[in-house]
């Protein structure tokens, strides 16, 4: 019987999109109002709704619905679909990672993004990585522009289609920002956190991730984390413990989710 819930993050987890990836949002400002943005938005961690909505508002823009700005964000990365694929590659582990626990028995494997759906599919398809994933029971920035929100969307797609019940103790957010593990906690899940991106392992650990490793390579610790066994002895281990704070952990940081860098 499957009974974990595992949810991956894209961008800086399972791989890196090079400039395709930041180039949707002024893009997509220059569609909807036919001139290029003059501010700039952090987008780590943020849905790509929330990140289009902010550099509007900076523009001065209003009156966008929310349906023209997801068309345009779509059309955007779209527009640069050769560069997505020439530029884009899998961090090294996330395809092993994916496959082993695509093998687990007690595993439903899926995605909680900041990116719309279509944009994820595209990002994932253009690194051969989205049949890993069972994606029609993930959750998206298309469907929330809040990130916390996002657990419960995907934990109520997989409670339709397996008939079982996912809550916090059986749901795992694997992602690489701070704000994914905010986002876990508040929305109901246990977060793990991998350093692939700007953040290192002692700042996701002092966040609240409940495991915290350098990078996928580690299938066997992978697993560990996921499904709560030890985690192996090695050097990624002990370079985890190593970069690890000596004060103790403390509890999930509060404040909104739905703020930072890239989805």
């Amino acid at each position: 019987m499957r009974t974990t819930l595992v949810l991956w993050d894209i961008d800086h987890t399972l791989m890196v999109s090079g400039p395709a990836a930041t180039s949707v949002y002024p893009r997509a400002f220059t569609l909807l109002t036919g001139r290029p943005p003059t501010a700039t938005v952090e987008t780590e961690g943020r849905t790509e709704r929330a990140i289009l909505q902010e550099l509007l508002a900076l523009e001065g823009v209003t009156g966008i619905a929310q349906s023209a700005a997801d068309r345009a964000m779509v059309r955007s990365l779209r527009a640069v679909a050769k560069e997505l694929r020439d530029h884009s590659r899998a961090l090294p582990g996330a395809r092993e990672a994916l496959t082993a626990l695509r093998a687990e028995p007690r595993v439903i494997q899926s995605l909680l993004t900041g990116n719309l759906l279509r944009n994820a599919v595209r990002k994932l398809r253009a690194v051969a990585l989205y049949e890993c994933v069972e994606a029609g029971i993930g959750a998206y920035g298309s469907d929330s522009a809040v990130r916390a929100d996002l657990v419960g969307v995907a934990q109520q797609r997989a409670r339709h289609r397996y008939g079982a019940v996912f809550g916090p103790d059986n749901t795992v957010v694997i992602g690489d920002t701070v704000r994914d593990v905010q986002a876990a906690r508040a929305g109901g899940a246990r977060p793990i956190a991998v350093a692939t991106g700007t953040y290192t392992v002692a700042e996701l650990r002092a966040a609240g991730a409940e495991a915290v490793l350098p990078d996928l390579r580690d299938t066997d610790a992978v697993l560990a984390a996921v499904l709560g066994g030890p985690l192996p002895e090695g050097p990624q281990l002990r370079e985890q413990q190593a970069s690890a704070p000596t004060t103790a952990t403390p509890g999930p940081a509060t404040g909104s989710a739905d703020t930072g860098r890239l989805p």
